[in-house]
């Protein structure tokens, strides 16, 4: 028995049935684990009714799930492999911090040239501090934020996700409309002015007119790495106001940094904030997360710099902090990102992917969309039957509550196991992250795994030709 009942478009489907077939290993590892597990998974992105595959190993863009079946990936890790799976230089690196040790409980090198790395890479950072996360890492600019500004109020924007801590839960992935979410009080949820990012004029208004907040916070990406993207312009009005206005502007680089360029998106935009947050790509693969930014917001957890201003320091302990595992991978994953270009070259495969995916939907007449920025592609399925034209499709024109607010589990499940019964693995948006070492093989077969998943939902009426 599933977690959730399947519905009869499932029961009778033959993409279900198809994947089912196919994974009887991911079923019955799926039984073990929702006995323990609750939905028998660990991560709420990985959840798909009626189960989600279990994989055995990887390597580059591709990896293996237990039944043997191999897939291109585009997971990447929640998007945290540019370089792809076991890269040699990052395996190796590991390996040789393994034998020095994993945990000193006290400095190191690795740290000093990590962080010397990120304030080469990332315009903003003149300090960094490392967390275990991204979700500490958002945590931690917060407060940074606050602390430094004396106000309590933070503006975010409907669908922006900054992690799973109390004061960014409400509006993330639920509750669009500023109420709180199970298990954070409404206090909490009330600090935070909940914004739509369709229009940037309301934010300045807003900015000018108010006293008391202590940061703006978004996703430079738009929301959920691009799902919904923001209009022209959105950042630099952002960037004007926050300086005129002493506002901490404070991106969130956790999907972004070092993948929309070298130097993340503050870098491929030209807007330098206040304070950013990294992870994921910013510790090689690696648990790992980071702020950075402007020394005087940083100096707030800095011993001497607080001393000397008679401020009360901010605490950050934090028993993986700068681990000696993730240090070596990330310096390993830094050096090459700076040295041979990776993130230009996954943003080229990428684009090639999504013109030969949007050339699939023209041919087989199916009115969806297929857009994305950087080294990302997104499937948009039409769930509201939108007069869509994929050769054209401009997502800006759907918003938000077409584009994620009405995101349909059922249909992006269908295509999420069809493409994986053709060997393609791809996120629940649907879409996913290209590596630096995806190319024309993983194109060819994606564009084929498309091809056979929507002629199989055409069969099954859950797709009309335009």
């Amino acid at each position: 028995m599933s977690a959730q009942k399947n519905d009869s478009s499932q029961t009778n489907s033959a993409v279900v049935a198809d994947y089912k077939a196919r994974t009887g290993g991911s079923a019955a590892l799926y039984e073990r684990a929702r006995k323990v597990l609750p939905s028998g998974i660990t991560h709420d992105a990985r959840y798909l009714d009626p189960y989600s595959i279990h994989v055995s190993r990887a390597k580059g863009p591709r990896k293996w799930d237990v039944d043997g079946n191999e897939y291109v990936d585009y997971f990447g890790g929640h998007g945290a492999l540019l370089l792809g799976h076991s890269h040699p230089a990052i395996v190796e690196a590991v390996k040789r911090q393994m034998e020095l040790g994993t945990h000193y409980g006290s400095s190191h090198e690795l740290e000093v040239r990590w962080a010397e790395l990120v304030c080469e890479l990332v315009p903003s950072a003149e300090k960094v501090r490392f967390t275990a996360s991204g979700t500490e890492a958002s945590h931690m600019a917060i407060r940074l934020a606050r602390a430094h500004t004396g106000k309590e109020r933070i503006v975010r924007f409907v669908g922006h996700f900054h992690g799973w801590h109390d004061t960014v839960a409400a509006g993330a992935v639920s509750h669009y409309d500023g109420t709180t979410t199970p298990g954070v009080p409404q206090s909490v949820t009330d600090l935070t002015i909940l914004m739509p990012a369709d229009d940037v004029k309301p934010v300045v208004k807003l900015l000018e007119e108010r006293d008391d907040i202590a940061a703006v916070m978004f996703e430079p990406s738009g929301a959920s790495w691009g799902q919904v993207p923001l209009p022209p312009g959105f950042a630099p009005a952002i960037r004007e106001v926050t300086a005129r206005r002493g506002v901490v502007m404070l991106m969130d680089e956790v999907i972004t940094g070092f993948r929309w360029s070298s130097g993340g998106a503050q870098k491929a935009l030209g807007v330098t904030p206040d304070l950013c947050i990294l992870a994921k790509i910013v510790a090689g693969g690696l648990p790992g997360g980071a702020v950075a930014g402007k020394r005087e917001i940083l100096d707030r957890i800095d011993h001497a710099a607080t001393a000397a201003k008679n401020q009360e320091k901010i605490a950050h302990p934090g028993t993986y902090n700068a681990n000696p595992l993730s240090a070596a991978a990330a310096v390993t994953a830094l050096s090459l990102v700076r040295d041979e270009d990776l993130a230009e070259k996954a943003n080229r495969t990428a684009a090639e992917l999504r013109g030969a995916l949007r050339q699939v939907l023209v041919e087989e007449s199916v009115p969806w969309g297929i857009y994305g920025q950087s080294s990302t592609f997104l499937i948009y399925p039409n769930p509201t039957g939108e007069a869509v034209d994929p050769a054209t499709f401009d997502p800006l024109k759907l918003g938000f509550a077409k584009l994620k607010g009405a995101r349909s589990g059922p249909l992006s499940g269908k295509i999420r196991m069809g493409l994986m019964t053709h060997g393609v693995d791809v996120m629940g948006a649907p879409g996913g992250f290209v590596s630096a070492f995806h190319g024309g093989a993983e194109i060819e077969r994606t564009v084929h795994a498309l091809r056979q998943t929507v002629r199989a939902l055409k069969a099954e009426r859950e797709v009309k030709a335009a």
